[in-house]
């Protein structure tokens, strides 16, 4: 039933969580997987001088939180046997980077974990995963 899925992955135990899920689907289905990773736009560009270094800070330890958390889903897609190909993207809020990146390497189901907020909170912060339901051109799993 699916041949490509893109899993969604921040390295939270919310998306370790989703990745099994991910990957237990792609073995079933004989699908292959890309763990997608979004590294946020840099926060404060801006704001006051702009400082190269602070920037190279950040980009260095979201490149290796990326490195760590796409480590994790190569892992487990190892254990099942199940292909997988990173993919990271750079520069985009975290709903634009899956959205597009679903299109560009025609999934047919996208994978990310919840985080389970309720109440204000939710409101508060706001959903990545439903709006990401919201956006999706194709069938979106949220796994809490």
């Amino acid at each position: 039933m699916f041949q490509h899925i893109l899993l969604a992955t921040d390295g939270s135990a919310a998306s370790e969580h989703a990745a099994q899920r991910a990957v237990e689907l792609a073995r079933v289905h004989g699908a292959k997987l890309t763990a997608l990773y979004v590294v946020d736009p840099y926060p404060y560009l801006g704001i006051g001088e702009a400082n190269p270094m602070g920037f190279q800070a950040y980009m260095s330890a979201a490149l290796q939180h990326a490195g760590t958390a796409h480590a994790k889903v190569m892992d487990l897609c190892q254990k099942a046997g199940v292909p997988f190909h990173p993919r990271l993207v750079e520069d985009a809020a975290a709903v634009t980077g899956i959205v597009q990146s679903a299109r560009q390497v025609e999934a047919d189901l996208v994978v990310v974990g919840s985080h389970g907020r309720t109440g204000v909170s939710r409101l508060m912060l706001g959903s990545v995963a439903a709006k990401v339901v919201a956006e999706s051109p194709v069938p979106v799993l949220v796994v809490r």
